[in-house]
């Protein structure tokens, strides 16, 4: 809450407070209007502090990586940057003469290289291929090119090294979030589409699409499940075991933001 700028008022009254379990949300709001804390932003800084505290206390790994867009509201944890997100800020750069355009593709074409390397690190983590990666990511970003707005774009990279480097102290990482992403593009879809006729279709189709979409990424057919459940054999394993089998410690959560573009 500190680092999201809540002032040392509210944050002293928090910390006062003995430890306890809030049941519902209007017991939060009822707590809140006794520390008298009703400024929106400071209850929504709040609110995220006590959200993420509920999830840590139930014993998620306060290590875990966050993958990102670098969306702010997904800054917590240990975080991670999305290394297509960030080369589209060099991407959409525009050179206007030759000399230009070849600082912009000598850019676009040492970021993939790290990002080749950085792949290969978490395959093989090695201290030489870390130090390498290191000093080349350095390079590009102190480079002054011809084009000044391409400096700014690597300044900016540079400001995010230890996020954009992640996967070098932790190899188990993805450097992507795009299956977050396809996740999400789904939900906009439906969002804009006009949605369902009541609240009880939504869920249905809400629940019915996180199945299918469980079923795709581990590799079941989702018309067997669905005969399987609607017989009653339960020949196909329940799906949470599906899920930690194949992800006994989860490393890492990867998201998107649903205003994010392809």
């Amino acid at each position: 809450m500190l680092a999201q700028g809540l002032p040392q008022a509210p944050l002293a009254k928090l910390a006062a407070l003995e430890p306890s379990a809030i049941e519902d949300y209007a017991a939060w709001q009822t707590t809140l209007k006794r520390l008298g804390i009703s400024n929106e932003r400071h209850v929504r800084i709040v609110t995220e502090g006590a959200l993420l505290g509920a999830v840590i206390a139930t014993g998620i790994n306060p290590e875990r990586v966050i993958v990102s867009d670098d969306a702010g509201q997904f800054n917590v944890l240990t975080h991670a940057l999305c290394w297509i997100h960030v080369e589209r800020g060099i991407q959409k750069l525009l050179g206007f003469n030759a000399d230009q355009r070849a600082a912009l593709a000598w850019a676009r074409s040492e970021l993939w290289a790290i990002y080749q390397a950085l792949k290969a690190h978490k395959a093989e983590p090695n201290a030489t291929a870390r130090g390498a990666i290191e000093a080349r990511f350095e390079a590009l970003c102190t480079t002054k090119t011809c084009f000044e707005s391409l400096n700014r774009a690597l300044e900016r990279l540079h400001n995010s090294g230890a996020e954009l480097l992640r996967a070098l102290d932790r190899p188990e990482i993805a450097l992507h979030n795009n299956l977050a992403e396809r996740d999400i593009r789904e939900y906009v879809k439906r969002r804009n589409s006009g949605s369902t006729r009541s609240a009880a279709g939504r869920r249905c189709r809400d629940t019915f699409a996180s199945l299918e979409k469980t079923c795709r990424k581990h590799g079941l057919s989702f018309w067997a499940y669905l005969l399987d459940r609607l017989a009653g054999a339960s020949t196909i394993p329940w799906l949470p075991s599906a899920i930690f089998g194949a992800h006994s410690e989860p490393a890492a959560i990867n998201y998107a933001h649903p205003s994010a573009g392809p």
